[in-house]
């Protein structure tokens, strides 16, 4: 799994008959702190993420099509969570809704 945040959205009206109704979103893979890593992806969305979320996303076929439900999908990544924070070494480095830097207000 890793974290990620949603660029994007992918519209392919020709496609494999299991994405069809399925909802295509662009997703830049993240490190822990925010800052971008690794390859954009397209993925499958579970989780009804929108633009800008940071997201929880799985990386594996067997996984990807048992989310599906077929056994023989071509289904590798899927989102599967949107995160409200992420903690760093006892630090929170993100929060849903801060702008980056944001402290909490007593």
């Amino acid at each position: 799994m890793f974290l990620a945040q949603v660029v994007g959205t992918v519209v392919s009206p020709v496609q494999h008959e299991v994405l069809d109704g399925e909802r295509l979103l662009l997703v830049r893979v993240l490190l822990p702190d925010g800052r971008p890593a690794g390859k954009t992806r397209i993925a499958l969305d579970r989780a009804s993420a929108g633009p800008g979320e940071r997201v929880l996303v799985v990386d594996e076929g067997h996984a990807g099509r048992q989310l599906v439900g077929r056994e023989n999908a071509p289904v590798k990544t899927v989102i599967v969570g949107v995160v409200d924070f992420v903690e760093l070494d006892g630090a929170l480095v993100y929060a849903a809704g801060r702008e980056p830097g944001e402290t909490a207000r007593a």
